[in-house]
């Protein structure tokens, strides 16, 4: 690898969601001057390992921190982390002539020539060098992960048109999947920054919290919503901080047998504890470790794994070589004593998205889709109000489907596999998705009757000053949340209309939600009340 000498140092930071998978470095222009490169050279970014990317500059917000931008990929590709400095230079790049990889996720062994070069199509213009991973956004299938196996010529090349494909059986690696990286999660920015804070500090850099006297944080509560994406957290940060991860869930450690749940649960601590560093994660911890006081007699089982949860907790090495994260979506019913400090340090919020974190997962989900250009993620963040990570996942997906059903009556079922050229003609469009809205509602209100009200300000003679209120009160704050934040203005968080009756009160109410685009849930008062104690109190909280 021919290089020149100019060398900078530059610290490591996450890529945006649009850059994930293009083999791209985003640099100060100042810094690109530095090294004698200009925008789409190929440097050198030199961590524990060397690689090559293609340098692109920073977007404005990003200028004037000595940062390099690089998704996943490039930082496993590099072996180093978030934060960490790398050397960057631009180094030369000869077209490629042949790339051997070998697929890291896929079960059948690709050997189709028109496979190959669809492959060779999709990683276009890519820079890479041998014994790098890289990503390609197969038809079917997600994302896969390939390793360059070998390089003709040797050294950094570039892919091009005319770059042969070929690829071999996998090897060991072949049966891990793909992993998933800080780039993967969407608006959850300050939530995986406390996460990181917790767990990648004490696993990575101890000796930080010996000079501070302190010890380090044992373990992290995720409570949120279901599908707001508590598990992807967890892996993002195993997979970035290379500690070893144990995932199970609470139900897995019951047994019917006396002292079997127990046992169970010792274990795993003693497989955490054998490949410190370690990461072990508890999924719904609310099944192993409810509150005791609130356990009959006959639940002596599970008095007991609370117990021996409480036990392990407190027996961790406080070094914080293996830090354990539960994960529920009904914290209140954990055991008191499992909340306190020296268990369970920190207790981490994961909250529904607003509109500009639905516009990074949708980013995120639709990154390998052929779009058509009349698909506004924008619009579709906007009138997804409630929808979470794994309710927009879904979305997609119906979208997609809702693409392939077009196709269908082309294809020919009796043919072994979908022609290439019948496959190019797959495009997701925005009535594609607009579609799929009628098919995926939020999971957090999908047991509550969510009306769609058809009734627009049109409708409605007179009150003209009753509407401008609520159009400033709700619509405004939910369609330009920057300009209230730059005004340091708190939208009215509950307004109540008052008037005899059949003068519009619940018309108002259902033209204000179809406007605003936002989900309508009627509420009759009586509705909530109840003759038993608890009940109707219970009501209120649920609506």
């Amino acid at each position: 690898m021919v290089t020149t000498t100019r060398q900078l140092a530059l610290r490591i930071a996450e890529a945006k969601a649009k850059d994930v998978g293009r083999g791209i470095a985003r640099i100060d222009p100042q810094d690109i001057e530095k090294i004698d490169a200009e925008v789409g050279d190929i440097i050198q970014i030199e961590g524990k390992r060397k690689t090559v990317a293609k340098v692109m500059p920073a977007y404005p917000e990003d200028r004037g921190k000595f940062l390099i931008q690089i998704d996943g990929l490039l930082r496993s590709n590099a072996q180093v982390s978030l934060d960490e400095k790398v050397n960057v230079q631009k180094t030369s790049c000869s077209p490629a002539d042949k790339v051997v990889l070998s697929s890291l996720t896929l079960t059948r062994l690709i050997s189709q020539e028109r496979d190959t070069r669809y492959i060779g199509t999709l990683l276009d213009g890519l820079p890479l060098v041998e014994g790098d991973m890289i990503r390609a956004n197969l038809f079917g299938t997600r994302s896969q992960d390939f390793t360059v196996v070998s390089t003709v010529p040797r050294g950094a090349v570039l892919i091009n048109s005319r770059t042969r494909i070929e690829m071999k059986e996998r090897g060991e690696a072949g049966a891990r999947g793909a992993k998933v990286s800080y780039e993967d999660i969407g608006g959850l920015g300050k939530e995986l920054q406390r996460v990181r804070e917790m767990i990648e500090l004490p696993l990575k850099y101890p000796q930080v919290f010996e000079r501070l006297g302190i010890d380090p944080p044992k373990g992290v509560l995720l409570h949120g919503p279901p599908g707001c994406g508590k598990t992807l957290i967890a892996r993002a940060v195993a997979n970035e901080t290379a500690a070893y991860f144990t995932h199970i869930t609470g139900p897995e450690i019951m047994g019917k047998f006396y002292g079997e749940s127990e046992a169970r649960l010792r274990s795993v601590f003693e497989e955490a504890k054998a490949n410190a560093p370690a990461i072990l994660f508890i999924d719904e911890i609310d099944a192993i470790a409810p509150k005791r006081e609130e356990m009959g007699g006959e639940k002596q089982v599970e008095r007991r794994v609370v117990a021996q949860l409480l036990a392990l907790m407190d027996g961790l090495e406080s070094r914080g070589e293996i830090i354990v994260i539960g994960a529920t979506n009904i914290p209140n019913s954990l055991d008191s004593a499992l909340r306190r400090p020296g268990r369970f340090d920190r207790e981490i919020a994961i909250s529904i998205p607003d509109q500009r974190g639905r516009l990074e997962i949708l980013h995120i989900h639709t990154r390998g889709m052929p779009l058509a250009q009349d698909v506004g993620l924008e619009k579709l963040s906007q009138i997804t109000h409630g929808f979470v990570g794994a309710d927009l996942e879904a979305l997609c997906r119906e979208a997609a489907m809702n693409a392939l059903r077009k196709i269908m009556p082309s294809i020919d079922f009796q043919l072994d596999e979908i022609p290439y050229e019948t496959l190019l003609k797959l495009e997701v469009t925005m009535n594609d998705f607009m579609e799929a809205l009628k098919e995926v509602e939020p999971s957090a209100i999908r047991e509550v009757f969510v009306e769609v009200p058809n009734v627009r300000w049109e409708d409605i003679g007179g009150l003209d000053q009753v509407k401008q209120k609520l159009v400033e009160a709700v619509e405004w704050p939910l369609k330009y949340p920057d300009l209230f934040q730059q005004a340091n203005t708190k939208p009215p968080k509950g307004i109540l209309l008052s008037g005899p009756p059949g003068t519009g009160k619940t018309l108002v109410a259902k033209a204000l939600a179809n406007e605003s685009e936002v989900n309508f849930i009627s509420v009759k008062g009586p509705e909530l009340m109840s003759k038993y104690i608890g009940e109707s109190e219970r009501g209120v909280r649920e609506v």
